[in-house]
């Protein structure tokens, strides 16, 4: 297969580095490579036979005339040059695409065969038992149960649940404190009726687990003072039952729950934060008769560390122990986006399951980080002028200011009682001169500034602050 490989001079040589070996010819069209025109591939293609062309990943241009011209189809390469040599030596096996840059394709499908592969492992795999249709244990994936603390207290009870399912939780856990009463659990249950999927109860305080029983799946906790009060009653709701020690052992309230009937039973050893026992509780946690539960929330809450790369590690390390539920909250502002983050963990390290280690699978938790650096061609210039601050007194535009922020997963900018929404900072920036409510350069590039960092803000979770530091 002929490739024609059209660059600029400036990642020249990164091009030919990557297709030594293959059958392509590298041809420079001119400095930069995304400034190609449809009309400069028409002519090389009409000197010489190809196969295909790769150009780019960062033009623009159409070529849909060139190819029904000349019958040579062309696709988009990756954005960065430097990437050009992982992407070759897959063409004979993955088709690129002509409209996504490579990079971004690839990846893209190398995700989808990851899903797809974990969701195909994940019906023909082998469980303890069922909870309204979700397994539990043997060879199935981690579940993810997210817990909503003081559920009682939620006005947005519906909602919230809906989020964290369409997060990613298998298992939705409603938290009811001291405070709350039998009517209260009742109320809750009432308001998700609608909801046909694994909802669980987590209070020890019998009477509000009788109250629960009406709906709940699963129960936490159980343990020596409130199984001989409420044990049977739970296994004759047909509830799963999460089993922890307290004034006894682990073993022996397990073994009083199977005395009382309950049979879906799954094994809390109790997991202690950093600094706490953490290492030292991990001994516990043994494959026995039981699917074991992993409370990583409890450990992800109490420390001071962003939650991905937290996550991630819980996550491998309640794989190693055989973990058949894993734990997580979003409590505080540092763990929001936490049931998202652990779902994609346990698919990591359900396609670890065939690896030495969870790397380059396909999906990761890399969010502010990168897999490598790009190594980009350096600059050329002949002069250079060094910035200048800007002065402190600010023209402001005479048409007015704007004030922005964000809702939801909205970008919001407001003048004059008018407001402006996207979820993209160049569509709102576009509208908003398009609208011709900008008559000062220095305004519209601070108004582009400011929309970003609306729009990061959006996207990793975090506050937003007008003229303030992201």
């Amino acid at each position: 297969m002929r490739i024609l490989l059209p660059t600029g001079s400036a990642t020249e040589e990164m091009v030919r580095q990557a297709a030594a070996g293959c059958d392509a010819d590298v041809i420079v069209t001119g400095e930069i490579a995304s400034f190609l025109t449809p009309h400069q591939i028409k002519v090389i293609l009409q000197k010489k036979k190809y196969d295909m062309v790769i150009v780019s990943g960062m033009s623009t241009a159409s070529f849909e005339q060139v190819e029904r011209e000349t019958g040579v189809p062309v696709y988009r390469g990756p954005r960065h040059a430097a990437d050009l040599s992982l992407i070759l030596p897959l063409i004979e096996k993955n088709s690129l695409s002509k409209t996504v840059p490579a990079d971004d394709f690839l990846a893209s499908q190398k995700a989808n065969e990851a899903k797809a592969h974990v969701e195909a492992s994940e019906r023909e795999a082998e469980c303890d038992f069922i909870i309204r249709g979700v397994k539990i244990g043997g060879e199935s994936r981690m579940k993810v149960l997210a817990e909503i603390m003081d559920a009682h207290r939620c006005d947005t009870i519906c909602e919230r649940v809906g989020q964290f399912f369409e997060s990613g939780a298998d298992i939705v856990d409603l938290g009811f404190g001291f405070d709350a009463t039998p009517e209260d659990v009742t109320r809750v249950f009432s308001e998700l009726d609608g909801i046909d999927r694994p909802l669980a109860a987590d209070t020890q305080i019998p009477a509000l687990i009788r109250a629960a029983l009406i709906r709940a799946d699963l129960i936490l906790s159980l343990q020596e003072e409130n199984i001989p009060k409420v044990g049977r009653e739970v296994a004759e709701a047909g509830a799963a039952a999460v089993i922890v020690p307290g004034a006894s052992t682990l073993t022996k309230n397990i073994t009083l729950a199977k005395r009382e009937g309950v049979r879906c039973i799954i094994a809390d050893p109790l997991l202690q934060p950093a600094g706490s026992g953490l290492v030292s509780s991990l001994k516990n946690f043994q494959r026995g008769c039981h699917p074991l539960f992993f409370g990583a929330g409890n450990v992800a809450e109490l420390i001071d560390a962003d939650s991905p790369g937290i996550n991630a590690l819980l996550a491998g390390m309640a794989m190693e122990v055989g973990t058949a539920v894993i734990f997580t909250s979003e409590h505080s502002d540092k763990t929001r986006g936490s049931v998202r983050e652990m779902r994609r963990a346990t698919e990591m390290m359900a396609l670890a399951r065939e690896r030495p280690y969870p790397k380059d699978l396909g999906i990761d938790l890399l969010l502010l980080k990168e897999k490598r650096r790009r190594r980009e061609p350096p600059l050329n210039y002949e002069t250079i002028t060094s910035a200048q601050s800007m002065p402190d007194e600010i023209e402001y535009d005479p048409n007015g200011n704007f004030r922005i922020g964000i809702e939801g997963d909205r970008i919001v900018a407001v003048i004059h009682g008018k407001a402006v929404q996207g979820t993209r900072w160049q569509d709102v920036l576009h509208t908003i001169l398009s609208q011709g409510d900008v008559s000062l350069l220095d305004h519209a590039g601070y108004l582009g500034r400011e929309l970003y960092k609306a729009e990061l803000a959006i996207r990793y979770g975090r506050s937003f602050e007008q003229d303030g530091e992201f």
